[in-house]
């Protein structure tokens, strides 16, 4: 049924709108279980590498469709696309997670940690002054940078309060979010081949997601930010 996605997204994002939605409930429903069956096969799999997600259902990883509206100057109703996140601590958790985005023209898979708190962003800077070159040998190495590239996201223009901008790894200490990703075609979606895809991705980002992990566990535990 995933071939169902793309169409029901691109009939939606031409009407979005609650008179349209309440007409095609049944497709939605039908095309949201679908998805949710997908996330299921997709959790299972990454639980074999990240044993804690062994508790969670595939609901606890599924974005609503509905948008918070009160504060966007944009006011359609429905959000256009799918999207799932894996992460230890659950859809909030400021730790890593894998995220999954299905839109016409637009899917993608992601890892890491996007836009952290103050908190969070010092912790990690910090296991990047420590730690700087265990982080750039999982960035390159061959498989990883062949998939991800490198790390996406707005970087400080100049030197993050405390470290000099001749540290040896000052172009990792300048990130404000610490994510990668890979685009997933619309045939990958249509034809599902899309999960073994992620599978396989997901698997590729774990050092990436440990050095995060081990980065904030002090914060996370010792601080309550979640």
């Amino acid at each position: 049924m995933s071939k169902n996605y793309l169409s029901f997204l691109s009939e939606l994002s031409q009407n979005n709108h609650k008179d349209w939605m309440d007409a095609n409930r049944d497709w939605y429903l039908k095309v949201k279980g679908a998805f949710l069956e997908d996330v299921e096969e997709l959790l299972h799999a990454i639980s074999y590498w990240e044993p804690q997600l062994s508790g969670f259902k595939g609901k606890d990883c599924i974005f609503r469709q509905n948008r918070d509206i009160r504060f966007s100057a944009n006011k359609d109703p429905y959000k256009t696309n799918f999207a799932a996140y894996f992460s230890v601590g659950g859809k909030k958790s400021n730790g890593p997670g894998y995220y999954l985005h299905i839109q016409p023209g637009q899917s993608f898979l992601a890892g890491g940690i996007w836009m952290p708190s103050a908190d969070v962003l010092k912790k990690i800077r910090q296991e990047i002054d420590y730690s700087g070159k265990e982080l750039l040998e999982i960035l390159e190495e061959p498989a990883f940078k062949k998939t991800f590239g490198g790390l996406e996201g707005e970087q400080l223009k100049t030197s993050p309060k405390g470290y000099e901008a001749e540290h040896p790894h000052i172009k990792l200490l300048r990130f404000k979010s610490f994510i990668v990703s890979t685009p997933l075609s619309d045939d990958e979606i249509n034809s599902g081949e899309f999960k073994e895809k992620a599978i396989t991705h997901f698997k590729k980002m774990k050092p990436f997601h440990d050095f995060l992990a081990r980065a904030i566990e002090e914060t996370e535990n010792g601080e309550g930010l979640l």
